[in-house]
């Protein structure tokens, strides 16, 4: 009776998954960045590679900010947490309307402390969900992150038109206060799940109970262990491939298949769905063949489409490609939340995956700044980058099943194995 009356007491955990949702959405229309990056390099008189830079920034100050932001929403709750970043991200893209022509407060602005408001974020929505979703747990950490992933399919045909209307100040004038606005009202909602919260009538399946770790790690233990190092790893190249063409995707489709701004704008839209896709679908799949086959699968597609991406001249074909490195980028946001909490449990995943996002600032410096350094700024080199992000993705293919090892090699983690319930290994 007590418990019944505990459960009726608490928030729908589905109000609180679809006010992320929308979060998220705010907070990953970022990724639309390269619809801005030839009106950036164009009214402040600079590279590609300098105007790239400032995505590269946004996501450097991403990542190490969500590094401590697991550990303050779990000292100060995550309505505040993502209340202070929606002031932050909000305010960080108002104020890069008055940076012109200093590319430096574009960085400052837009970057870091836009960067800085994402970061707090983004973080928090996993942070809370994946503990008021025990049984869904593969699948939430995928919805929770695949609104920032879709940010950009809305983002993209509104900021390219705005552009073309009011000019890149006014653009981000008008985007920063919608963004501020949106994202402060819907972290109204935000609670806490109590501690130990399980959903009435839940019994874990034989893999929920079984592939996961049989103990709750903080994050220095984790530090000590390679498989955490390998995880970071897995997620830093997965990034740098993702990133690297999220940050060139207009200007690359111009150049392969000779369309114009607006026509490749539709580009970034197909990447923002599929990026949002990923994440719920590769999440949901993780939850039945498990996270290390679900990454070994998303490396070995990638190493394959980025190979054939150079020789394609048609618009709509590039759709295609475009899509499925999207759909893998997502993936891998989608995913490793839930890979983390299995390896080290899900009472700190917050802070320990937070920790592991500064993957996600080493790819998106990594992966930008490599697409960027072929040919001239007049006549771009994209072919050369797209073939050493193939073989990379190649290499990578053998991490997750060494990660996996690590993890069985220990001990302290338990998965279903062929003919048998459950096994420790």
């Amino acid at each position: 009776m007590r418990s019944s009356s505990m459960q009726s007491s608490l928030p729908n955990r589905w109000v609180l998954a679809i006010t992320a949702f929308l979060m998220q959405l705010a907070l990953g229309s970022v990724y639309a960045w390269s619809v801005f990056l030839k009106p950036v390099g164009t009214v402040y008189h600079v590279s590609r590679l300098q105007a790239n830079l400032t995505f590269s920034i946004v996501l450097l100050a991403l990542g190490v900010t969500a590094g401590f932001g697991g550990y303050l929403n779990n000292r100060f709750g995550p309505r505040i947490i993502a209340t202070l970043g929606g002031i932050l991200y909000g305010l960080g893209v108002i104020l890069a309307a008055f940076a012109a022509p200093n590319i430096f407060i574009l960085y400052l602005t837009f970057g870091i402390i836009g960067g800085i408001g994402i970061g707090l974020g983004y973080i928090v929505a996993l942070a809370m969900l994946i503990k008021w979703f025990p049984d869904r747990r593969g699948f939430i950490t995928g919805l929770a992150v695949a609104g920032f992933g879709a940010g950009a399919l809305i983002t993209s045909p509104v900021a390219a038109a705005l552009i073309t209307s009011v000019g890149l100040g006014r653009t981000f004038l008008y985007l920063g206060i919608a963004y501020l606005v949106v994202i402060v009202i819907v972290a109204q909602f935000f609670r806490m799940a109590p501690e130990g919260y399980a959903p009435a009538g839940w019994t874990p399946s034989v893999r929920q109970q079984t592939d996961r770790s049989t103990r709750e790690y903080t994050l220095p233990e984790a530090l000590r262990l390679p498989r955490w190092y390998v995880l970071w790893l897995i997620l830093a190249l997965n990034v740098t491939a993702g990133a690297a063409l999220i940050s060139v995707a207009s200007p690359l489709a111009q150049k392969f298949t000779g369309v114009g701004a607006v026509t490749a704008a539709l580009l970034v839209s197909v990447i923002g769905i599929f990026n949002g896709a990923g994440r719920l679908f590769w999440g949901w799949l993780s939850d039945g063949i498990g996270r290390p086959f679900t990454f070994l699968s998303m490396f070995i597609i990638q190493a394959i489409v980025f190979a054939i991406l150079p020789s394609i001249t048609s618009f709509t074909l590039l759709l295609v490609p475009a899509a499925i490195i999207a759909l893998c980028y997502g993936g891998g946001f989608g995913t490793m939340p839930a890979f983390a909490a299995d390896f080290f449990g899900a009472k700190n995943a917050g802070t320990i995956y937070g920790a592991m996002l500064t993957a996600w600032s080493a790819g998106g410096i990594v992966g930008p700044i490599l697409i960027t350094s072929f040919g001239t700024t007049s006549n771009p080199d994209y072919a050369t980058p797209l073939y050493i992000i193939a073989g990379l993705m190649l290499v990578s293919a053998a991490l997750p099943l060494v990660a996996r090892a690590l993890a069985r090699r220990r001990g302290d983690f338990v998965e279903v194995t062929a003919g048998s319930p459950g096994t420790t290994r």
